[in-house]
């Protein structure tokens, strides 16, 4: 099998309904759980899941409570809404698979 070096490349978020992927990225490369957004949120956890699960929409949730999301992972809330934030962190590959480069860890790895 040939594989094609990504590195430096970056990945692209396509369908800008999918608010939860920019959130999720945004949490694994800061390297914070699900629970910890949850608690700089001062959300319950299930409440945030459901945003990165996309079974909730942010952008249909409350001002405030979606601020309170966007601000627990650094973001500026008015970018966000404005579509300034896509899934876009640079990437690597090693020989475990592709990872993003802040941080070393696998995209398709979470944090426990």
């Amino acid at each position: 099998m040939e594989f094609t070096n990504l590195d430096g490349y970056q990945l692209v978020h396509i369908n800008d309904r999918k608010k939860g992927n920019i959130l999720r990225e945004k949490r694994i490369v800061q390297n914070l759980t699900q629970q910890q957004v949850a608690d700089r949120a001062g959300i319950k956890i299930q409440q945030y899941q459901k945003f990165e699960s996309n079974e909730r929409n942010i952008m249909t949730a409350s001002f405030q409570l979606a601020c309170k999301v966007i601000e627990a992972l650094g973001m500026n809330a008015s970018d966000f809404f404005h579509g300034k934030y896509v899934i876009g962190e640079e990437i690597f590959v090693d020989t475990e698979g592709v990872k993003y480069k802040k941080t070393g860890k696998l995209i398709s790895e979470d944090i426990i």
